[in-house]
């Protein structure tokens, strides 16, 4: 009898295990290549259904998490997808369903698109492993070797890419890039007309392109690489943006602010960096244009913002005066004409004639001689003026300028007068010589009087 049981167990055993071996050899690839076929006819739903049924019974199933990983990315689910990715890669086993190849390929695009870089580097070095003539890991892998601002690499795998495919235009733009960093303007600059050589509408390229061309002081060609550049949506307000101070850079201030603006109507928000720089970029050019309102009302904005943008907060305070000082705010924003007869008046109020005027740069220079003789010389004194409308300080090496003029013109006082101030170092240069520095303080009382 006792052997009568030992044998039931052992054939019930026996019998156990082989019905396990059919359901694991025999029903379990039958059920994959159906869930394959499922996923193969479009039919996302059913796949995610099945693949979590099969995934309840056994975890570890790589097909089921592969399967469900695909039917996610078709029903526009990367962040699910992702996740049964990470499950194959630490499982780390593949099939006949899920190749290794594909796999990695998919699963590299995934983590670049939610920004875990460093695993998708992973990914397409071991892509490189497995197929080393594949020219676009190595354009990939060097793409974010350069993210992690790891330059050696990124140049060493461009360059690893174009071996492989002279005409890769990624590559040799990523090269382009790379080179101009490095300034290495000519050589960039070969790379990336190669890059559009091959692929004439990159019009990322065409930005790149035009950047460089910016810095080599070419702004007519690269205004022509913007412009083509404002055809991609995600970089047009970039292009328009270093359209705008491309347009300031030749001083065509009315170009350069309807470019800004049109850059400005197609930010989205209103406290991203490029509404702030784009915003900044235009209070320049007003201030250049001598309309101090507007800039101050872009200064304000940005100020609201974000008080540590640039030196937004020191071009508040030297125009804070402006609000309420109305003879300087005229002073400072008044059109040429305008502001000599400004000038005319102060010297009319210091009790001198003007016998000649001059415009320079930031302002006027002016010859005048006293109104009135003094008793100690015979003839009325010759006196040079200089009028500057600026906000930064007003150094040595103007006023050593300021007196080489005084020189050649045998004049042997002057006056320079400022909106500004003086530095230390040009205050103890003028102290021993025949000038007098007159800054704002100063010139905002004499204003006053003009103005009276």
């Amino acid at each position: 009898m006792g052997n009568i049981v030992i044998l039931i167990i052992i054939v019930g055993t026996a019998i156990g295990a082989l019905t396990f071996f059919l359901i694991r050899v025999v029903l379990h690839p039958r059920a994959m290549e159906g869930l394959a076929a499922l996923f193969k006819h479009g039919k996302n739903q059913q796949v995610i259904k099945r693949a979590k049924q099969f995934l309840v019974k056994d975890s570890r199933n790589v097909d089921a998490h592969y399967f469900l990983g695909r039917a996610y990315l078709a029903e526009d689910k990367p962040e699910l997808a992702l996740m049964e990715f990470k499950i194959i890669n630490q499982l780390g086993q593949f099939t006949t369903l899920c190749r290794e190849v594909p796999f990695r390929k998919q699963a590299a695009e995934l983590f670049h698109k939610f920004n875990q870089d460093d695993e998708a580097l992973k990914e397409y070095l071991l892509l490189i492993k497995k197929e080393p003539g594949k020219e676009d890991y190595y354009y990939n892998a060097g793409s974010l070797f350069e993210a992690r601002n790891m330059s050696d690499k990124a140049f060493l795998y461009y360059r690893k890419s174009i071996e492989l495919n002279k005409e890769h235009p990624g590559a040799h733009q990523g090269l382009g890039i790379l080179l101009s960093k490095q300034k290495k303007p000519l050589e960039a600059k070969a790379e990336l007309e190669i890059a559009l050589k091959y692929d004439p509408e990159n019009y990322k390229t065409h930005y790149y392109m035009g950047r460089l061309l910016k810095e080599m002081y070419d702004y007519s060609g690269a205004l022509r690489s913007f412009e083509k550049a404002q055809r991609d949506p995600e970089i047009k307000v970039k292009a328009l943006i270093e359209s705008g101070t491309s347009y300031m850079s030749m001083n065509n201030l009315d170009r350069a602010i309807s470019t800004l603006e049109r850059a400005e109507n197609l930010i989205a928000g209103n406290s991203t960096i490029e509404i702030l720089y784009c915003r900044y970029c235009l209070s320049l050019c007003y201030e250049r244009k001598r309309d101090l309102d507007k800039a101050i009302q872009h200064w304000e904005y940005i100020y609201s913002i974000k008080p540590t943008f640039r030196d937004v907060a020191k071009k508040l305070s030297q125009y804070q005066e402006l609000r309420t000082d109305d003879s300087m705010k005229d002073y400072m924003t008044s059109a040429n004409e305008g502001f000599l007869e400004i000038c005319k008046g102060i010297i009319r109020t210091l009790k001198f004639e003007v016998r000649d005027t001059k415009a320079i740069k930031n302002g006027c220079q002016i010859t005048a001689v006293e109104a009135e003789k003094n008793w100690k010389t015979p003839r009325r004194m010759p006196c040079l003026f200089m009028f500057l409308r600026v906000t930064d300080a007003i150094d040595e090496y103007t006023v050593r300028n300021f007196l080489e003029e005084m020189k050649k013109s045998r004049i042997l006082r002057g006056i320079i007068l400022t909106s500004s101030k003086f530095t230390p170092k040009a205050v103890r240069y003028a102290d021993t010589r025949p000038v007098d520095l007159v800054q704002n303080d100063k010139l905002s009382s004499i204003l006053k009087k003009v103005k009276g």
